[in-house]
């Protein structure tokens, strides 16, 4: 064991796989849910939010959240800062407290979540319900409906995310280089353009990941006292967790 020192090993904290695990329905909920998360959400540590001023969106967003999860969801009257009215203005807000979900959001947007750094999440991809559900989530928090023609609009200074969205339905794209936000133009007709590619992805949280050991400490039995050795024979799964470290039973 002594070389192990400076190699990569699996791990995973031990106590996260006790957790409750929600079953995840891909569908149009589901999308609905991570496009109004991409676009208004917060994703802290253990828990998934949504904070906004119209109680319509807050109401769809719980109702998609408890429908794509089965975790409880509900509405909280809330007052927030606003920067442009310098005063409090009333909202609403859903929030749910699971660390899994939330390592799981992270992992669809590629590990960060901020709105700045996320990446488009593939997952939604599944199906055409759960990417439509992802269109209309994130429209109601970063877009709106044009009234002149056929079609919505989204802004959001992360430029790859709407890139990477642009070639999905197959819209053209200029992002603004002056350090504002760009639009992306969603013309209602965009499904006809044949674009779109279903794409397969895990649902399942990847909850093991690399680490490297710093330093290997042996210990040694003092005295004469004997000890008696045991052998096991693991079956099927030659390998488990020892205090979150990945180890296999030696032949």
């Amino acid at each position: 064991m002594l070389d192990a020192t400076g190699a990569m090993v699996a791990w995973t904290p031990a106590r996260k796989l006790c957790r409750v695990r929600p079953t995840l329905r891909p569908g149009y909920d589901f999308g609905y849910f991570v496009g109004a998360t991409c676009a208004d959400g917060t994703v802290g540590k253990n828990y998934v939010s949504l904070v906004v001023n119209d109680e319509g969106f807050a109401e769809r967003y719980a109702a998609s959240l408890m429908a794509a999860t089965g975790l409880a969801a509900r509405l909280e009257a809330v007052t927030r800062p606003s920067g442009f009215l310098q005063r409090d203005v009333p909202g609403f807000r859903v929030r749910v407290v699971s660390s899994y979900l939330a390592d799981l959001m992270r992992q669809f947007v590629g590990g960060d979540a901020h709105h700045m750094r996320q990446r488009f999440p593939r997952v939604v991809l599944s199906n055409t319900d759960a990417f439509e559900g992802f269109l209309d989530g994130y429209v109601d928090g970063d877009g709106f409906r044009a009234k002149t023609w056929r079609g919505r609009i989204v802004i959001s200074a992360n430029v790859p995310f709407l890139a990477e969205l642009a070639e999905i339905i197959g819209a053209s794209f200029t992002p603004v280089v002056n350090g504002r936000a760009s639009k992306l133009v969603i013309a209602d007709s965009w499904p006809r353009r044949g674009t779109f590619q279903p794409e397969e992805h895990s649902w399942e949280l990847a909850e093991s990941e690399w680490i490297r050991v710093h330093e290997v400490r042996p210990r040694r039995a003092e005295g004469t006292k004997r000890f008696t050795l045991y052998g096991f024979r693991l079956s099927p799964h030659p390998g488990f967790l020892v205090n979150g470290h990945l180890v296999r039973a030696s032949r």
